[in-house]
Parts: C-alpha cells; sequence; structure tokens
C-alpha cells in the first residue's frame, strides 16, 4: 500500500471524503452534548421533574456510589457475560441449523412453518416454563437470549444461503462439485455479507434477551438493578442501568461493525 500512488483527483476524493466523516461524527458527538446539556438544564431550572426522569449529574453520582459499594462492575460483569454466552450460542446453532435447513430440501420443507410460528411466540410467554427448567440463576437468563435470538439467525442466514445466485450453483453443479465443495466454495463466502448483517441484528437481539430474563428472573446484572429501582422508586438507579445498557450495546454493535470492516476487506484483497 506504500508503493500505491494516486491521481490528484483520488486524493481530492479522499481528503473530501474524510472531511464528510468528521463533519458527521462532530455533529453526532454536538447533538449528543446539546441533548444532555438541555436534560440537566431542564431538571435544574424546574422545567421537567429530576425525580421522574433523573439528570445527567444524578446519574453520575449514581454511579459513583455503585462504584464505591463495589457493585456496578459486578451488575455490568453479571449482564454482559450473559449476554455475549447467550450471541455465541444463538449465533453458532442458529448458523448449523440453517446450514442443516440448506442442505436438506425436505426437511426445510418440514420445518420452516414451524420456524415462522416460533418466531412470532412472544417469548416471554415462556417466562414460567423458563424458571422451570432452568432454575432461577443465570442458565434461565442464557436460555432466553438465546432462545430470542436463533430463530432471527436461522431465517436471516437460511435467507442468505438461498439466495446465492442461481447460474453459479449451475456452473459449479456442471463441473462436477459435490454439495459440500458448493458450500464451501460458494454459498458461505458468497453469505458472508449476510452474515455481519446478521450479528449486527442478533447483537440487538442478545440484549433483549439477557434484559427480559433479568427482568422475570435475577439476583444480579442491569435488568436486576432496573426492577429493582423501579421498585423502590429509585429513577436515578433505572435511568443510570439503561444508559449503561445502551453504551455496552452500542459497543457491542460497533465491535462487530469493526470485524466486519477487518474481514471483508481481508476477503476482498
Amino acid at each position: 500500500m506504500k508503493n500505491l500512488t494516486f491521481s490528484e483527483e483520488h486524493r481530492h476524493w479522499l481528503t473530501k471524503r474524510r472531511r464528510s466523516s468528521a463533519l458527521v461524527w462532530g455533529l453526532r458527538i454536538g447533538l449528543l452534548v446539546l441533548l444532555l446539556l438541555f436534560w440537566e438544564l431542564s431538571t435544574r431550572f424546574g422545567w421537567a421533574d429530576a425525580f421522574l426522569v433523573s439528570s445527567p449529574s444524578r446519574m453520575i453520582a449514581t454511579v459513583g456510589t455503585l462504584y464505591r459499594e463495589g457493585t456496578l462492575f459486578y451488575h455490568i460483569g453479571v449482564t454482559l457475560l450473559e449476554t455475549v454466552i447467550g450471541f455465541a450460542a444463538a449465533v453458532i446453532l442458529g448458523c448449523a441449523a440453517a446450514l442443516l435447513l440448506w442442505w436438506s430440501d425436505l426437511l426445510r420443507r418440514v420445518l420452516e412453518p414451524y420456524i415462522v410460528v416460533l418466531n412470532a411466540l412472544p417469548k416471554i410467554a415462556l417466562g414460567p416454563l423458563i424458571i422451570i427448567w432452568c432454575g432461577t440463576g443465570s442458565k434461565a437468563i442464557v436460555f432466553m437470549t438465546v432462545i430470542v435470538g436463533i430463530i432471527i439467525v436461522i431465517m436471516q442466514m437460511l435467507t442468505a444461503f438461498l439466495a446465492t445466485d442461481k447460474n453459479k450453483l449451475l456452473l459449479l453443479r456442471s463441473m462436477g462439485a459435490n454439495k459440500f465443495q458448493i458450500l464451501k466454495k460458494l454459498i458461505i463466502p458468497s453469505s458472508l455479507a449476510s452474515f455481519f448483517s446478521m450479528l449486527k441484528v442478533a447483537v440487538g437481539m442478545s440484549w433483549i434477551g439477557s434484559i427480559m430474563g433479568e427482568y422475570i428472573v435475577s439476583r444480579a446484572g442491569l435488568g436486576y438493578l432496573i426492577v429493582y429501582g423501579g421498585q423502590v422508586f429509585k429513577l436515578d438507579l433505572v435511568m443510570t442501568a439503561t444508559v449503561i445498557l445502551c453504551l455496552l450495546a452500542a459497543a457491542m454493535y460497533f465491535f462487530v461493525a469493526l470485524l466486519e470492516k477487518i474481514l471483508v476487506k481481508n476477503a476482498d484483497s
């Protein structure tokens, strides 16, 4: 890359693109700062009730309190671990199931209606059964995370596998490629972009699943803090835990986006 030379037009285009990206990030950060400032001022001047909506300064104080009590990183760690385990399990099991359904046309035609029904089922309705099956610990929360995300993974990846270019499929078959060779040489590489799109959706679904699980049964975690804060009317605690959840979900999403950028760039090169 160091030996590459760019034309003046290309350099101008790259500079313009960098400036545009810097402008977008500057506006994003500026908008966030303005929203936080307005939020703080609205509670300071009595435009909004700080008891009901909290404020940035009160949330910072709550974070400080949790840190001094030694529970901040404990609750964050519990929820993060449950979410990551559930996310990984949902992706691995979902991709394996999608591959199996792609491999067997008969199995796909038999199971497809059931997958659609399971996707439409409100997972929160399974809460009592999950408690009976898995108990009241982290297993139940991880299980809830898996069942919330796995159907989405299956459906998105199966759609990606089936959307592979039919002409390329015919070409490989005409050359004598078996199903495993088609899977390795065509189906998986052509589904890479869809795989990362699925991961971005699965990130959000995993956080939904873990917090739903913590709402139902938990002794620790950010969902537990939200439930506890609501029960005792500590709305500063509720808002603080919610903001921390947003930051963690955003960090996990950007990690997937960074991984996509690295792997897709390497695949293209």
